[in-house]
């Protein structure tokens, strides 16, 4: 069996990763979107933290090995009216400083979301100015698909010290997306559903969409036959550019409660748009406000 263990678990074959004789730090440049086989050589290196979004009961039945556990809800705020708001700097610097975050450390997340939950993460670490991370293409179930090694028990990060200073100015309130409406260098997104964008599925006071927004749903950049993998970088160029979102623009992505436009956030960047930003009131905000502007299909 090689230097791993078998054992018989729910899933068809799980492996238990043994810790490495030595750990070594080397320099890292890996890619935004990060193939499983391509995490497989960087597991239990000391400036690689692997993060798992999902629900920490799901965790415990098989997870990367050295992955440390963070259910992506805790990113998410509300004020009472918006829900997926960004949480307050002390309570990020204490989320990040628990799971031993450092400015050397590069983030891998996955989940078991389709990458919704994962990218949630990304989008904030962004926020907070930490820029050395990476999406799991494909999630848990790429990984298990590929017969990767699996582990049982989580770490227990050795938690660090990690300074915030300040949110960038990506995060976007409703106020800029006022201002953005008729902004022709601003091309706003809305990533939910065709129900939802037209208004016939309603998720809030009221149901509709920010005027002028395109609609691309976030699960058109994913392939749901191969384990929602992202789509080839050419396929994912089209679907943006023929619905005329291109890279000269400033993009701000929205949806419910940006998590789906999470999603859509990293792609943009795996893309190389240079201008993207995001709406983290998203329609929990717009849709409950009485005095903003809506588009709707009557």
């Amino acid at each position: 069996m090689n230097s791993f263990t078998e054992i018989s678990t729910n899933y068809e074959r799980k492996w238990i990763a043994p810790l490495p004789q030595a750990i070594e730090r080397e320099p890292l440049a890996l890619p935004l979107l990060l193939h499983p086989e391509d995490l497989l050589p960087h597991l239990y290196k000391d400036n690689v933290l692997i993060v798992d979004v999902r629900v920490p009961e799901t965790c415990v039945d098989g997870h990367i090995p050295g992955a440390v556990s963070l259910p992506f809800q805790a990113l998410q705020a509300s004020n009472g009216v918006a829900k997926g708001l960004l949480p307050s700097e002390d309570l990020l610097t204490g989320i990040f400083s628990a799971i031993g975050l450092t400015p050397e450390t590069h983030v891998v997340a996955y989940d078991d979301d389709s990458g919704t939950g994962a990218s949630r993460l990304l989008w904030t670490l962004d926020m907070v100015g930490h820029k050395s991370f990476s999406l799991l293409n494909g999630g848990f179930a790429a990984w298990d698909e590929a017969e990767l090694p699996l582990a049982l028990d989580l770490v227990e990060p050795e938690p660090s010290r990690f300074k915030l200073n300040g949110l960038n100015h990506y995060l976007v309130e409703y106020e800029d997306v006022l201002l953005s409406i008729d902004n022709p260098d601003v091309i706003i997104v809305d990533t939910r559903s065709a129900g939802e964008f037209a208004g016939t599925d309603v998720r809030a006071a009221r149901g509709g969409r920010i005027p002028g927004a395109i609609n691309i749903d976030w699960m058109d950049s994913t392939d749901p036959y191969d384990n929602f993998h992202i789509r080839s970088n050419d396929d994912l160029r089209a679907l943006f550019v023929e619905k005329g979102i291109t890279p000269n623009k400033e993009i701000i992505v929205y949806c419910q409660t940006h998590h789906r436009s999470s999603h859509t956030y990293i792609i943009l960047k795996h893309l190389g748009y240079p201008r993207v930003r995001a709406y983290a009131g998203s329609w929990s905000e717009w849709g409950n406000r009485s005095d903003v502007p809506i588009e709707r299909n009557d």
